[in-house]
């Protein structure tokens, strides 16, 4: 029996379509005995790479295409041409090529409109890619059209016309050249078939055993043989197995915004859309077996492969007679000079001459002259900026100034960054200062152009929160139910189903039908794709256009564009991509830096800070490092105290230590044991005592996998890196057991027993896919120990500038706030005559100030950035006219505050009512109560905040009548303190007041709660009851079901340790409370306390507190807990 080709299937890259993934997809089709299988999703070729991999691991053929959706557009949507004139030429001639004058105009299409179309060969795909890129660049995002006229002959000519060399070059050929339709609307036919070309168009006859199908089939054929084309025979697929049906109807659903009783005609009315065995298909199509045969003929003629596409990387402007290669060896060794001031080590002249020849020979050298032009433009400019990651092991990247890290100095691994043998290019990430990251993203486009230069995606996949919240809403279950499930699931939920207990925790039965149903669609809907965003800040250059390789799209961020693939698509197809990546911690240094330059006249930079600084690892070993880079979690905190770091490299190692993979591996604890001198440092073999001595004989790098490998068992480095590679599971899961027989036997070959051979195996194995790259720790430690020195010396400027460049790290502002009081720093109130929209440093005006300790010459100026709800527009108002006053009084009453009153300030800055009532709510406005009282005190303008500024405004109104300026305000009593300290919370998310957990300081002290100094010294195994706030929840994979969490009161913090057993018996209150009793045991070991919970409970609803929830006053957005995973 004869096969067939499906040829229009959609995967779940269809989004909210297809029910299966591409890989499942390709298969089944394998599975059944399939040739080919035609993948044509809706508007996209967002699956291809996963679908082309897949198809290559079991040696199907892999038709590509889209399914187009076509519509009337308005005008000002229309098409325009890169080269309107010819196109212009190109419609006129078309349309009087044996049509006649008098042709009636394209119908009008309608909403779901669609023509599937298949890339026959490159330029087929070339086009095809153009065509989405056209419709996808009009209208809302998500919303491609084109119209019927586009389709035939507009949108697909002249557009390539500008290179060259493109791939695409004969584009000026006729309208459809490459490109096969397959076309299910009778309307289409004529105009299509006209255009294209007979042979480039089908009638696609599909049957899904409706009745309605068999009027259309009928009207389809006639139209078909009327114009003189084919037919061809197929099912719309979109799913592998028909037991996707059920969550192919909830995604359809959810597409609609119905839920299943409402859906009607939005879902299918059958199974009927799963991939058929060829006996099935044959008997579907045995009135006409020949439209099947057709199938066969069309996937004959695609010959188009995803193997096809040769990259080429943007050319650079060369000085005259020089070629890339020349160049890139002139900046090198300018740059060497530099480094090693005019004095270059011979190692590092013969690593130098290595590296420039593989990459000449592997013709990489453009790549690397781009890096160094965005590094050059961000230096020019101004921008901090560093390479990380693996490129850090190029002595090139460091010559040429792309890295900050000596890789011969730090003997690093070369070939873990570049290799004869390796199938990808190199991967240079820079990381720049998060808040300019634009400026180099609009350069880069800029510089390359819009069509060269466009942005990789990053697919948004289901997660347990979301799928369930999908699939319950299609179910018509309650919100109520949904939103407390939601709540426990949390960000921080992993795993590969969802829980059927979560749903008993919330009062739901897991058995019921319809929460049987809810878990298991929920699960099956794990880990599809959402959506798409942007990828943080990977680019694809090219010298040829971009689009004409895959499609590109708007992306929902103003200004920028992004292709259809994500970074694994880009890395599985072997093309470069230059990674612009945002890093918090820069923006942190430079705000920093600059502040320090501004109040104390000294001129820093990362370059100029001194490395040995033995009050900065004193800070180290203590762990005080909240808002460090890098080591500012709860778990580095805990292991800075015994790891002890008293150099640069410690720290690289202290980065590197707390990863899930040397915990996986057993490689931490013997490492301390060694370092501490607990335990010898020994080598398995005399070879590895080279590799292995950084680190006391304990493999904690990546690098050192791959030279343990190289030095044992005799891999080339090329070799190594596929090994290292291999490790990475969640790109090859299983593949490492294939370096087992080949470790173990060419380790025994070396004359090493079989015994060392299989431990050294599963001492890789275990540490395998969670190491971490010994030059991407470094680099980051770079930057730690300057934050670590900035924190240590200059505390003010520090927390400022890290309250400046927020959002980052782990930390909330109420947090970083109590950290900053608690190390000295005078932290003053939100002012609208002080404030500016960041923080600000203000003078001390204190006996003794001047010191040398910044933090008794510095205080800091809270920000009105801090304010819920207020505008910066509104803020930079304010700034503004107290500028202006004060330049006006200047001259006349220096010193003399910019607004006498609350009046004055009401007329000079003209706000909205409803920025003056968020002002007098967060307290901002506090300075203008005439009462002498303390301005810790002074709440009479929060309480009545409302009344206060409606009558500063009716008195501002000269328009209104004396009367109604005298309208009467009421007397409310003053905020208590704790009060005051409620709404600083609830208003600006912290308080310059005191903590919380004061008020309720005196009565924790007579039930004997200690607070967290006093908890630090209490001996380990002591029975304890504490209460404090959540600050921070962590429940890594690797912690087999432990959850850490960060609590906070007003003397800091204590390390919180909830067990698996002890977090399920209290599941509610350990994943969402704010506030929180703990009943545990004090452990203690190297200087570290932690707190071992047994019990928790909630102190709101405790004897404890007498008193209701309200006692606290706690907002709990204000107060949410960061939590990661």
């Amino acid at each position: 029996m004869r096969p067939y080709v499906p040829l229009t299937v959609k995967s779940n890259f269809s989004f909210l379509e297809g029910a299966s993934h591409p890989s499942e997809l390709v298969e089944t089709a394998a599975e059944l005995g399939l040739p080919a299988l035609g993948l044509c999703d809706r508007d996209g070729v967002h699956g291809v790479v996963r679908a082309h991999m897949a198809a290559k691991e079991v040696n199907l053929k892999l038709l590509l295409g889209a399914e187009l959706s076509l519509g009337s557009l308005p005008e000002q949507l229309m098409l325009t041409s890169p080269t309107p004139r010819r196109a212009q030429q190109n419609r006129r001639s078309s349309r009087g090529r044996g049509r006649g004058r008098g042709r009636k105009p394209p119908p009008e299409l309608g909403e779901g409109s669609r023509v599937t179309v298949l890339a026959e060969d490159r330029d087929g795909w070339a086009r095809l890619c153009r065509l989405l890129s056209i419709a996808h660049g009009r209208g809302p995002k998500g919303q491609a059209r084109l119209t019927l006229d586009e389709l035939a002959g507009e949108a697909g000519t002249g557009v390539y016309g500008e290179a060259a060399n493109s791939p695409a070059r004969s584009m000026h050929a006729r309208p459809g050249a490459g490109l096969i339709a397959l076309v299910r609307d009778p309307q289409h036919l004529p105009l299509l078939a006209e255009a294209w070309g007979r042979d480039r168009v089908y009638a696609l006859v599909t049957r899904h055993r409706r009745a309605e199908e068999l009027a259309l089939e009928d009207k389809l054929r006639a139209a078909a043989q009327h114009v003189g084309v084919a037919c061809v025979g197929s099912t719309d697929v979109l799913y592998h197995r028909s037991a996707r049906r059920p969550l192919q109807d909830v995604l359809a659903c959810v597409r609609a915004g119905a839920t299943l009783r409402e859906a009607g005609q939005a879902i299918q009315g059958n199974a009927e859309h799963a991939l058929d065995s060829i006996v099935a298909m044959r008997e579907r199509f045995a009135d006409c077996p020949e439209l099947l045969d057709r199938s066969l003929e069309i996937a004959e003629r695609c010959s188009f492969s995803l193997d096809q596409l040769r990259y080429v990387y943007p050319g650079e402007t060369l000085p005259a007679g020089r070629s890339e290669g020349d160049h890139l060896r002139e900046l090198t060794f300018a740059g060497a000079r530099t480094r090693y001031a005019d004095r270059i080590p011979p190692e590092v002249t013969a690593q130098l001459e290595r590296e420039l020849s593989l990459i000449a020979e592997l013709d990489y050298g453009g790549y690397f002259l781009t890096m160094k032009e965005i590094v050059e433009f961000c230096r020019r400019e101004g921008i901090l900026c560093q390479g990380r990651g693996s490129a850090a092991n190029s002595a090139v990247c460091y010559c040429l100034g792309i890295t900050a890290i000596d890789p011969v100095r730090m003997d690093l691994l070369f070939e873990r960054f570049l290799s004869r043998e390796r199938a990808e290019p190199p991967d240079i990430d820079l990381d720049i200062e998060h808040e300019r990251r634009e400026e180099v993203i609009q350069w880069v486009y800029a510089r390359w152009g819009r069509r060269h230069a466009a942005m990789v995606a990053n697919v948004i996949r289901y997660r347990a929160r979301s799928a369930v919240r999908e699939v319950g809403k299609v179910l018509g279950l309650p919100q109520t139910c949904l939103d407390r499930v939601s709540k426990l699931l949390g960000h921080h939920y992993h795993g590969g189903s969802v829980d059927p207990e979560l749903l008993r925790t919330v009062g739901l039965d897991p058995e019921h039908p319809i929460h049987e149903h809810l878990i298991r669609l929920s699960t099956e809907l794990l880990d599809f794709p959402r959506h798409l965003s942007i990828h943080p800040g990977g680019f694809l250059l090219g010298s040829d256009p971009v689009d004409s390789m895959v499609p590109i799209e708007p992306a929902s961020m103003e200004g920028r564009t992004v292709i259809q693939w994500d970074k694994y698509d880009v890395e599985d197809l072997g093309l470069f991509k230059v990674d612009l990546l945002g890093l918090g911690a820069l923006s942190h240094v430079r705000r920093c830096l600059d502040l320090i330059g501004a109040h104390e006249g000294v001129d820093l930079d990362m370059a100029t800070i001194p490395y040995e600084d033995t009050p900065t690892f004193d800070l180290l070993c203590r762990g005080d490092t909240v808002g460090v880079f890098q080591v500012e979690s709860r778990a580095q905190m805990a292991m800075l105290p015994r790891l002890r770091p008293r150099c640069f490299y410690d720290l690289v190692i202290e980065v590197a230590i707390v990863r899930p993979g040397p915990i996986q591996g057993d490689m931490v604890h013997p490492y301390l044991r060694r370092r501490q001198g607990h335990e010898p440092i020994e080598f398995p073999h005399p070879k590895l005592e080279r590799v292995l001595a950084k680190t006391c004989g304990v493999p904690i790098f990546q690098e050192q996998v791959m030279k343990l490998a190289i030095a044992v068992a005799d891999y080339t480095p090329g070799e190594a890196d596929q090994l290292r590679r291999d490790m990475g599971a969640w790109r090859s899961s299983g593949r490492i057991e294939a370096h087992e027989q080949r470790l173990v036997s060419r380790m025994m070959a070396n004359g090493i027993e079989r015994e060392f051979a299989e431990r050294v195996f599963q001492q890789i194995k275990g540490f395998g896919e969670y190491g971490f790259p010994e030059s991407h720790a470094a680099s980051f430690a770079l930057i730690a120990w300057v934050t670590a020195w900035l924190r240590a010396h200059h505390m003010p400027a520090f927390s400022c500038a890290l309250l400046n460049s927020q959002p980052m790290g782990f930390y909330s502002v109420a947090t970083l706030v109590e950290d900053a009081r608690r190390h000295g720093v005078e932290v003053r109130p939100i002012d609208v005559r002080s404030s500016d929209w960041d923080c600000l440093l203000e003078p001390r005006k204190l006996e003794g100030a001047g010191g040398p300790d910044p933090c008794s010459r510095w205080a800091m100026r809270m920000g009105l950035r801090w304010i819920k709800g207020l505008a910066h527009k509104d803020a930079a108002a304010v700034v503004a006219a107290r500028r202006a006053r004060l330049a006006k009084n200047s001259g006349k009453n220096p010193g003399r505050p910019a607004w006498r009153d609350l009046d004055d300030f009401v007329r000079d800055t003209r706000l909205p009512k409803k920025s003056l009532t968020l002002l007098a709510e967060a307290g901002a406005l506090e300075a203008f109560d005439r009462a002498p009282r303390p301005l810790a005190d002074r709440t009479s303008t929060r309480r009545d905040a409302s009344w206060a500024v409606r009558g500063a405004l009716v008195r501002a109104d000269d328009r209104l009548s004396l009367g109604e300026a005298a309208a009467h305000q009421p007397a409310f009593p003053r905020l208590d303190r704790h009060e005051a300290v409620a709404w600083d919370y609830r208003t600006s998310f912290h308080s310059t007041r005191g903590h919380p957990l004061e008020q309720l300081r005196a009565r924790l002290r007579r039930a004997r709660v200690p607070h967290a100094e006093q908890l630090a010294a209490l001996p380990t195994g002591r029975k304890v009851r504490y209460v404090g706030l959540v600050i921070c929840r962590q429940r890594p994979g690797t912690a087999s079901g432990v959850t850490f969490c960060t609590l906070e009161d007003e003397t800091g913090f204590v390390n919180l340790v909830i067990w698996k057993q002890v977090f399920e018996a209290h599941n509610v209150l350990a994943r969402t409370a704010v506030l929180i009793g703990v009943d545990g045991r004090v452990q203690r070991a190297e200087g570290v306390t932690h707190l071992i919970a047994d019990a928790l409970w909630d102190p709101s609803e405790s004897p404890l507190v007498l008193g209701p929830k309200a006692t606290l006053e706690l907002d709990e957005q204000s107060l949410r807990s960061r939590d990661f995973h």
